[in-house]
């Protein structure tokens, strides 16, 4: 079978080789005794019970955030995943403290610091997709999903570097790196790549730069990133997140999600995140279809009695990610759990049809939102020239050829269009996804979430050897990573797939088998590795 064309978000290429850096020892771990509060690794739930009791506010905890991100993305071990800081960040928190001694507390986020991936309009800051072409955009009203984060009382710490265009610009983009922010580092092992292309989102979270981030989707955006910076990430079922007000690939499978350092901040996020945005095509489908409380059903049991359906087609592309999925094999079965072994019998039909629906939903959904912006640009053509007058700034690594062949697209009209989108959608979803488990009679399929983090090549491009999330991006499912093991200190984890709008049972399935493994450990931020 010919190879998979080159997908936004995680680029599915061959793995290459690359002679190893001479083996260096990591430096001592930032002191937290230096920022105020023991920000590092600290939950959700512990920060909400200390602002509770009167032992921690929301300024002191966002302050806090803000040193670290001086002392560790800024320099130390120059991670470089924030790429821009909310200036009201600080007055935001006094405000929201100054709510709760007067009795008014929003939720389980008041006071908590949030993280925004940088192609997510939040008023107050840039929204450039990574793009120099877009350093200038800063956006009047904030993204749907942005407006509930305040009205829930989260504090926006900042933007968040990401792979520039989403990793939708060129075939051999980096991932991680954007013209705008440069190129972001791996929390773990510092010369290995984020993934992306919620890259700065995967590494600030690890780091614990903020509480938790927001990434997005297309095909792997959230799940690679979050796989190898070892945290938990879901991508929703796609409209169970509204896409308003976010810089947009492809109305089919695209989706904001949250990302974390435990399953329980996860929900905790998306309990804000997900609600039905009628303004959004997918949206209306998710009336009656979210769960009143996500972090309900995280018990230590939840996989007891439930089947489980492994795919290993998406296996075999590393002997240390599948001796970690059957590890993770016989967690879930000492939980109590079936686990039996499926096949797709459409596995990967959908690539060469999934690649031509982006092409035409990145230029109809871009021109759309630049039109709206009222903004230098107003269409894809404008930033492909921009970026030709512009290229040793704008274009030093790669160029912008999936750009071009996006520009090249007619309307979403076209016949071609529509039966390559339906064609894509049934393969991995009706034919592929949904048949197995209506088969199989699985709670959820599980698979490698991707391969351990790769040098970071500004030659080549990406060393992506292999993932088994595709199926789910393609089909708008919910799928969920969470960390397994590491391999030579690079942190794996393993995916959860589901039915659509299953994202209560999801979390409940990574829950149990987060709290059997605890595989989960903090970054150390390693210089490099000698193979």
């Amino acid at each position: 079978m010919r190879p998979l064309p080159v997908l936004a978000c995680a680029l599915l290429l061959a793995a290459c080789a690359r002679e190893p850096a001479p083996e260096a020892s990591a430096p001592p771990p930032p002191s937290d005794r230096a920022v105020g509060p023991l920000v590092a690794e600290m939950t959700l739930a512990n920060a909400s019970a200390q602002m509770a009791a009167g032992q921690l506010s929301a300024e002191a905890l966002a302050g806090a955030y803000l040193e670290r991100i001086e002392q560790i993305d800024r320099a130390g071990p120059a991670l470089n995943s924030v790429i821009e800081l909310n200036p009201d960040a600080l007055a935001d928190a006094r405000a929201l403290d100054a709510e709760r001694s007067a009795g008014r507390v929003r939720g389980p986020l008041h006071g908590i610091p949030v993280l925004l991936k940088d192609n997510i309009d939040a008023v107050g800051m840039a929204n450039s997709a990574g793009s120099l072409a877009l350093a200038g955009h800063r956006p009047t009203r904030d993204a749907f999903i942005v407006s509930r984060l305040r009205d829930a009382g989260a504090v926006i710490l900042g933007k968040t570097n990401l792979s520039e265009w989403a990793n939708f610009r060129s075939t051999r983009s980096s991932s991680g790196w954007s013209s705008r922010g440069g190129q972001t580092r791996n929390a773990y092992v510092l010369d290995r790549n984020p993934c992306g292309s919620s890259a700065g989102t995967g590494t600030a979270i690890a780091a614990s730069l903020a509480m938790v981030g927001v990434g997005t989707e297309t095909d792997g955006s959230i799940i690679c990133p979050s796989a190898v910076n070892g945290l938990v990430g879901l991508k929703p079922t796609v409209g169970l997140v509204s896409r308003g007000g976010i810089i947009p690939i492809s109305v089919s499978q695209d989706t904001a999600g949250p990302m974390g350092r435990s399953v329980a901040d996860v929900a905790a996020l998306l309990n804000v995140l997900a609600a039905v945005d009628d303004a959004d095509p997918a949206g209306p489908a998710a009336n009656g279809r979210l769960a009143l409380d996500y972090t309900a059903g995280l018990a230590p049991d939840a996989v007891a009695g439930k089947r489980f359906g492994v795919l290993r087609q998406a296996m075999g592309f590393n002997p240390d990610v599948d001796a970690a999925v059957e590890r993770a094999i016989a967690s879930l079965q000492a939980g109590g759990a079936e686990v039996v072994d499926i096949e797709i019998a459409t596995w990967r039909q959908w690539g060469e049809d999934e690649f031509n629906v982006l092409l035409y939903e990145f230029k109809d959904g871009l021109d759309a939102y630049l039109a709206a912006a009222g903004g230098e640009h107003a269409s894809l053509e404008s930033l492909i020239a921009w970026n030709s007058a512009h290229a040793a700034e704008a274009m030093p690594h790669f160029g912008q050829e999936i750009f071009e062949q996006a520009q090249a697209k007619g309307p979403l009209t076209e016949p071609a269009y529509v039966q390559a989108r339906d064609r894509a959608r049934r393969l991995a979803g009706e034919e592929g996804l949904v048949a197995a488990m209506d088969r199989h009679r699985l709670d959820a399929v599980i698979a490698p979430s991707t391969s351990p983090a790769w040098p970071t090549d500004h030659v080549n491009g990406d060393h992506f050897s292999g993932a088994g999330y595709g199926i789910a991006a393609v089909a708008g499912t919910p799928s969920i990573t969470v960390p397994s093991g590491e391999v030579r200190g690079l942190p794996i984890g393993v995916v959860f797939m589901g039915r659509a709008y299953s994202e209560a049972e999801l979390l409940g399935y990574a829950y149990a088998f987060e709290q059997a493994t605890l595989a989960r450990k903090p970054p150390m931020f390693v210089p490099t590795l000698a193979y």
